[in-house]
C-alpha cells in the first residue's frame, strides 16, 4: 500500500475523477478518497497513461470539494473478504457490509475481476433443475451450469418469479439445496425489502447471501456489483464444492449505468447511445457461470432482463440473448388476464434442456411431452387469430377444441399459485391431462406407448 497522498485532482464528473502527476499507476488498481472532513469514499482505476489517472468512484463524486480532496493508490485490486460465513448475509455492490452486522474475518480476499472460464476446462451443463414452475421445468427446462435469463418488463411480476426460482429451485435426486447468490441494482427500497422479507419468511435467508445496491445508491457501484456477487459465487462453488444459484436483477440497470459512466468517459456511443463494448462487458459476466471438470460444485446464472418499452430488440435483451442459453420471456397480455407467471411459451426457449431431460433425468416421455405442447399450442394461436376475425361460433369442431386447449394450457398449466411448488411427475401429468382433450390420432410427437400409458383413453 502506498504511503503517499496525492492532492491533484482537477476534474469530477458522472463519479470519475482525473488525477494528474500520479506516476506508476496500473488499471484495476484500488483507491482510497479522502476529503477534507476526513470522510472515506473507494475507488477503481479504469485509465492510467502518461502520469494521469481516471478513478472510478463508487461511493459517487456529489459534494466532493477538488482542492480539499486527497487520493492514495493502495497498489491492489478491488477484493472481497471470502469465509462460509458469507452465506446469511447482506452486503452492498462493493462487499461491504449493509445488514448493520459486523464486517467479515477471514484471510481470504480474491479479486472480484476474475476471468471468464477457461473452455478447455469447462464440462458439458445436464443435470435438471426442479424450480417448480411448469413453464419452466416442462418447456423451458433449466440444467446445472447453464445461463437462463427472465426477459421481462416495466410492470410485471419479475421480482415475484424470481423470488419463487430461489425458494424451490433444487436438484431432485440429491438432498442439498442450492446455496443463492441474489444480486440486486438499481433496485427501489420496497423491492430490496420484498426479497430480504420473502427470503426470511420461507426459511431460505441463511442459504442466501445479497448484494444489494438502490436506486438511490451511486450508480458506479452497479459496475463492481455483479463481478463481487459472482467472486462470491465462484468461492462458494469451487472452493466449498457447493451448487450455486446466482439470480441477477435488473441486469438493464447494470447497463444503463455502464452507458453512463462511458458517455462521462468520453467513450463512442453505439446502439442507442451504449457504448460499443456492451457485448463483451455482458459477456464477460454471464461467462463467469458453468461447470468445471472433476469439480462436484456448479454456477447457474438466471439474470432478469428489462425490456424498455416491452422492446424484446433492445440492445440489452438482444446482446443477452447471444450470449446465454435461451430466455424466459414475460407476457404482458397474460398479465393482464390475472395468469401467474405470466410467462410467452412461443418466444421463450432453453437451448440446452434436451441435455437435461429425459430418461435418466426426469421421465422417458418429457421431450416428447414438450414438443407436443408447443405444436398444439402453436396451432391453438392460430385457431385464436382466426376466431378474432370471423368469430369463434364460425370455427369448425375441431377448431373450438384448440380453443378449449388453449384456455385450459394458459389456466391451468402457466397459471399457479406463487407458492405452489410442482414436481415434474406433476407437471408432466398435468401435461397429459391437456394432451388427452384430443384424441390419440392427433398427438402425433408422442409414441403409442406413451399414449397407451398416460392418455385419458387409456384408462380403465
Amino acid at each position: 500500500m502506498s504511503v503517499k497522498e496525492y492532492r491533484t485532482v482537477n476534474a469530477a464528473k458522472g463519479g470519475l475523477l482525473t488525477v494528474t502527476d500520479v506516476p506508476d499507476v496500473s488499471f484495476g488498481d484500488r483507491v482510497q478518497i479522502r476529503n477534507a472532513r476526513g470522510e472515506r469514499r473507494n475507488g477503481e482505476v479504469i485509465r492510467a497513461a502518461r502520469g494521469s489517472a481516471l478513478i472510478q468512484v463508487f461511493e459517487g463524486t456529489d459534494d466532493l470539494d477538488l482542492e480539499s480532496t486527497w487520493i492514495r493508490f493502495l497498489d491492489q485490486p478491488l477484493e472481497i473478504t471470502l469465509s462460509p460465513d458469507i452465506l446469511g448475509r447482506i452486503f452492498n455492490g462493493i462487499g461491504d457490509p449493509k445488514d448493520g452486522r459486523p464486517a467479515l474475518v477471514s484471510n481470504l480476499k480474491r479479486n472480484v475481476r476474475s476471468s471468464a472460464f477457461n473452455p478447455s476446462a469447462r464440462s458439458y451443463p445436464r443435470e435438471f433443475i426442479q424450480t417448480g414452475i411448469s413453464t419452466i421445468d416442462g418447456l423451458n427446462s433449466l440444467v446445472r451450469g447453464q445461463k437462463l435469463p427472465i426477459f421481462s418488463a416495466s410492470g410485471l411480476p419479475h421480482n415475484k418469479l424470481a423470488a419463487q426460482i430461489v425458494r424451490q429451485a433444487k436438484l431432485p435426486d440429491e438432498s442439498t439445496s442450492f446455496s443463492i447468490v441474489f444480486a440486486a441494482m438499481g433496485v427501489s427500497y420496497s423491492d430490496a425489502r420484498f426479497f430480504q422479507e420473502d427470503f426470511a419468511s420461507s426459511g431460505v435467508l441463511g442459504n442466501v447471501v445479497m448484494f444489494i445496491n438502490l436506486a438511490d445508491d451511486p450508480p458506479v457501484e452497479r459496475l463492481a456489483l455483479p463481478r463481487v456477487a459472482l467472486t462470491a459465487a465462484e468461492y462458494l462453488a469451487f472452493d466449498l464444492d457447493r451448487h450455486v444459484l446466482v439470480v441477477m436483477t435488473d441486469m438493464t440497470n447494470y447497463a444503463e449505468a455502464l452507458r453512463e459512466v462511458a458517455t462521462a468517459k468520453g467513450d463512442v456511443p453505439s446502439r442507442k447511445g451504449y457504448p460499443g463494448y456492451l457485448y463483451s462487458d455482458l459477456a464477460e459476466i454471464y461467462e463467469r457461470s458453468g461447470r468445471i471438470k472433476d469439480r462436484h460444485g456448479s454456477i447457474t446464472l438466471v439474470p432478469v432482463v428489462s425490456m424498455p418499452s416491452d422492446d424484446i430488440t433492445h440492445p440489452i435483451p438482444d446482446l443477452s440473448g447471444y450470449i446465454t442459453e435461451g430466455q424466459i420471456v414475460l407476457s404482458r397480455d397474460l398479465h393482464n388476464q390475472g395468469i401467474y407467471p405470466p410467462v410467452h411459451i412461443s418466444p421463450s426457449l432453453s437451448r440446452l434442456m434436451k441435455d437435461g431431460i429425459g430418461k435418466d433425468y426426469t421421465r422417458a416421455d418429457h421431450p416428447q411431452v414438450s414438443n407436443q405442447l408447443y405444436a398444439l399450442y402453436a396451432r391453438a394461436q392460430e385457431t385464436r387469430n382466426l376466431a378474432s376475425i370471423i368469430g369463434a361460433e364460425e370455427l369448425s369442431s375441431q377448431d373450438r377444441r384448440f380453443l378449449e386447449f388453449a384456455d385450459a394450457f394458459d389456466r391451468r398449466f402457466v397459471g399457479q399459485g406463487e407458492d405452489e411448488d410442482r414436481s415434474i411427475i406433476e407437471t408432466l401429468n398435468l401435461s397429459w391431462e391437456l394432451l388427452s382433450m384430443f384424441p390419440p390420432d392427433v398427438l402425433t410427437r408422442v409414441s403409442e406407448s406413451d399414449i397407451s400409458k398416460y392418455h385419458r383413453s387409456a384408462e380403465g
